[in-house]
Parts: structure tokens; C-alpha cells; sequence
């Protein structure tokens, strides 16, 4: 487990270094992220060439993580855990799951590395280690990796200072722009908007982290941790094939692969599609499947495919089966921050500079792909957007308080908040009605491509 001591302290940059060389050495990399971000996966998933998981224990439950890790680690020589925020910072629910770094760690039995940004502390690093080393007995912080150190002599004070501490020394990094990755309001740039230049840092990281951090120390503590033998996590139950359009692309890359596998399981063609090229939405698609992203920084894109937004809302209108969550609420809104989208449901979107953050309860008001009025659901919301009106097919409760928001009826589902259904594996069995058996090879996401249109003759 990569714990770090806040948010932003390198804990992405870490872990996916660590990823990145345990592959280089020739081992089979496991990956996941505590908590329900989908970018950092995005990274591991660069680094060790397979899906990276989310373990995040309130929204799936604590009884299923075990089963999610197994899932992460099936066929890998180790799993390397990212966690979110600081190692002690959770859901903040009094009457649920912790769901922190520290708390997922326990049940995974998972010896802790924790990272420290070491940019501006000397000596006092070492309050720090013991710090969090002993706040709680029952984690076992095993080992400690510095980041943006300034120098050998930085390096050499540091390790003298952690050193009475007892904890170890797994490594020491460098401040570098080769692996200062981009920022924007939600965290950091997803990889599918910048492919090869991440691909290329990654690749720098690897070398550093080889260099500069024991890896054999690593795998001896990632070793240390008990053996476990984990149940599969629930799956769903066949309903005949069907095909379930998955937006995908540059402005929509937030989905759960579990939530993909489970609609898979439950008999579902999975094709992707992209909004802002392709003008209509995969022959024969019985389903839509519009998860989040970051429409507003292509809203001009998504605004100019006005065929595929036409036969998006038409397909809508004529009972389509759809999901549509954050960002895919907003593409299937009337407009967002001014430019015509799709007008499937009808409200209208602008950004904020508000940000709209933490877990969420919810009962449903009115019956649903998801079942009938008063099913529950949990979730988690993280944007900057806000939806006029936002719609009230849902009570939903939180720290932050209470109220209604989101769009249902018996074949569409729409509203702000993410959720994961390894929870809930049952909701894809109702996800869209029976068609047609087809067979096709799949991309890594588990979702087949549509053909490119037929080049013009020369």
C-alpha cells in the first residue's frame, strides 16, 4: 500500500514508478486505488499494461474489497496499491466505513509505504514518520519513500534523521519536470488526452525509481504480508446478449471496469464509441452507457457533432436505455455553458468554481433501470458543475447535507454522483432488452471499437 501523509505529496507518482520498474524487472504488476478517483488508474494502468481496480470500501463495502484486490492481483507476481489523500483521511461518515488508506490497508492485512514530500523539511521529517508511523497501532507503516529531495546532502540528512525511527528507507526521489505530470480542477490530466507524453514520462519515472529506490526491499515487504485466498466478488447473472454503447474517447474516460465487466457478464455487448467523431451511436445498440469525464474542456467538440447529438436524443426519446452520470449527465443535457449538446433530458449545464465533493446516499424517487421507487444506492460526487434545474428523482444525504438531484424514469438513469455496482451486482441485469448475438475483438476496456467509415476512392 503507497500511503502518503496528504494530497499531493507524489503518492500517483510514486506508486505508478514503482509499477512502471517492477515491470521493467520482468514481473507481472498488479495495480489499484483506494477510494473512487479514475484518473491515477488511468496511470497504473499505463505503467503495468493491464486495468487497475478501485477499492473503495463505502461505496462497495468492506466485505467485498478482499474479493476486488483478488480481482486486481489475478495472475500478477504483486499488487501495488495506490491510496487517496492522507494515510488516515476517509469518508468522513460517522455511521459508515472509514474507507481510508489506513482502513482499506487493514483489511488487505497490506504493510504500508509512505510518502513524503521532502521539498521543504529537514530534520522535522522524522516527527512526521513518527508520527504517522504511531498514530494508529494497528497500521503497519513498514517503510518511507522521499520525494522532490533537492540533493545528495538533502538525501543524507533525511535518512539520519528518520533513522532512530526504526522505519525504513525505501527510497529517495528527485524533484524533476520529466515526471511533473499536468494538473487541472479535478486532479491530473487523464492519459487518454496525452498518450505519448505520459507514456514517455512513465518511462523516466521507471529508471528513476530503479535507480534511486530498493526495489528488492519492496518486494520483501510486500512479501511479508500474509497470504489470503479471496472469494471471486459477485457477479451477475446472464440475461441474453445485448449491445450497450459506452461513450468513450478523449472527453469521457471516468468508467469503473467493473461496472463494464458486470454489464459484460450480465450478457452485454460492449462498443465503444466517441462523441465527439462519431456521428450516430453503434449499430444495433439496445443501451447507452455515458459515464464522466471532462466535457467542458471539449464542449465546442461535443457541441459540433450535431448528428450524433440528434441521434442520441431521438434514440433517448424512443425508450433507449441509459446511463448517464457526471459528465455523461452533462452531454446529455440541453447545453452546456452555453453550447447545444444533446437535449435528452431537459436542463441546462454551466461550470463553477465551486467544487461539489463527498459521498452521497441515495433513494430512488421513481422506478428505474436500477429497479423500482425507493431502491438505494451510494455513491460519490467531485465536480465543479451545476445542472438547472438539477432534478429531483432522487433524496440524497451527505455530510454536506440533503436534497434531491437527478433525472429517472423506467429506461434512463441520470444524475451527478459515480458509483460502482460491485455493491449492487444485479443492476446491469436490467441494463437494456435482448438483441442480437455478435462477436468481436475487444479492446483493453473491454469494449469492442466500431469500424472507421470507408475511405473516400482517390
Amino acid at each position: 500500500m503507497v500511503a502518503g501523509t496528504s494530497s499531493g505529496v507524489g503518492k500517483t507518482t510514486v506508486a505508478t514508478g514503482l509499477m512502471a520498474a517492477l515491470r521493467d524487472w520482468g514481473l507481472s504488476v498488479g495495480s489499484a486505488k483506494v477510494g473512487p478517483d479514475f484518473i491515477d488508474p488511468g496511470y497504473h494502468a499505463l505503467a503495468t499494461g493491464r486495468p487497475s481496480r478501485n477499492l473503495d470500501a463505502w461505496m462497495c463495502g468492506t466485505e467485498v474489497i478482499a474479493s476486488l484486490a483478488g480481482r486486481a492481483s489475478a495472475g500478477a507476481d504483486v499488487l501495488v496499491v495506490e491510496g487517496v489523500m492522507g494515510l488516515f483521511d476517509g469518508s468522513g461518515d460517522p455511521a459508515g466505513p472509514a474507507a481510508s488508506t489506513a482502513h482499506v490497508a487493514g483489511l488487505l492485512d497490506a504493510p504500508v509505504v509512505l510518502v513524503v514530500d521532502a521539498s521543504a523539511v529537514g530534520a522535522s521529517v522524522a516527527a512526521m514518520v513518527h508520527g504517522f508511523a504511531t498514530f494508529d497501532p494497528a497500521v503497519a507503516v513498514a517503510g518511507v519513500i522521499l520525494n522532490r529531495v533537492g540533493s545528495d546532502s538533502h538525501e543524507s540528512l533525511l535518512r539520519q534523521a528518520i533513522e532512530p525511527t526504526g522505519i525504513l528507507v525505501l527510497g529517495a526521489l528527485r524533484r524533476s519536470p520529466d515526471y511533473a505530470w499536468r494538473d487541472r480542477h479535478l486532479g491530473l490530466v487523464p492519459v487518454v488526452e496525452q498518450p505519448d507524453e505520459v507514456r514517455r514520462s512513465v518511462g523516466a519515472l521507471a529508471a528513476a525509481v530503479a535507480r534511486d529506490c530498493d526495489l528488492d526491499a519492496v518486494l520483501a515487504l510486500a512479501r511479508s504480508a500474509p497470504s489470503a485466498t479471496a472469494a471471486d466478488p459477485p457477479e451477475a447473472r446472464s440475461r441474453g446478449n445485448r449491445i450497450v454503447a459506452v461513450a468513450g474517447g478523449s472527453a469521457f474516460s471516468f468508467t469503473y471496469p467493473d461496472n463494464l465487466e458486470l454489464l459484460a457478464q450480465a450478457g452485454a455487448e460492449l462498443v465503444a464509441f466517441d462523441p465527439l467523431t462519431d456521428p450516430r451511436l453503434p449499430e444495433g445498440a439496445t443501451g447507452l452507457y455515458a459515464g464522466g469525464g471532462f466535457p467542458e474542456i471539449f464542449a465546442a467538440g461535443l457541441a459540433a457533432n450535431r448528428p450524433l447529438l440528434a441521434d442520441v436524443r431521438d434514440k433517448v426519446d424512443a425508450g433507449l436505455v441509459t446511463w448517464g452520470e457526471c459528465g455523461g449527465l452533462l452531454w446529455l443535457a440541453r447545453s452546456l455553458d452555453g453550447h447545444a449538446l444533446a437535449g435528452a433530458l431537459p436542463a441546462d449545464a454551466r461550470m463553477t468554481d465551486r467544487l461539489t465533493l463527498g459521498y452521497r446516499r441515495a433513494r430512488v424517487r421513481t422506478p428505474s433501470p436500477l429497479g423500482p421507487a425507493g431502491t438505494e444506492l451510494r455513491g460519490h460526487e467531485f465536480h465543479y458543475s451545476a445542472l438547472d434545474p438539477p432534478g429531483d428523482d432522487l433524496d440524497w444525504s451527505g455530510r454536506a447535507g440533503h436534497g434531491r438531484f437527478g433525472f429517472a424514469r423506467p429506461t434512463c438513469w441520470r444524475r451527478m454522483c459515480t458509483s460502482t455496482w460491485a455493491r449492487r451486482p444485479g443492476w446491469p441485469n436490467d441494463s437494456s432488452p435482448p438483441a442480437r448475438t455478435r462477436t468481436r475483438r475487444r479492446g483493453a476496456d473491454g469494449c469492442r471499437r466500431r469500424r472507421p467509415p470507408p475511405r473516400p476512392p482517390r
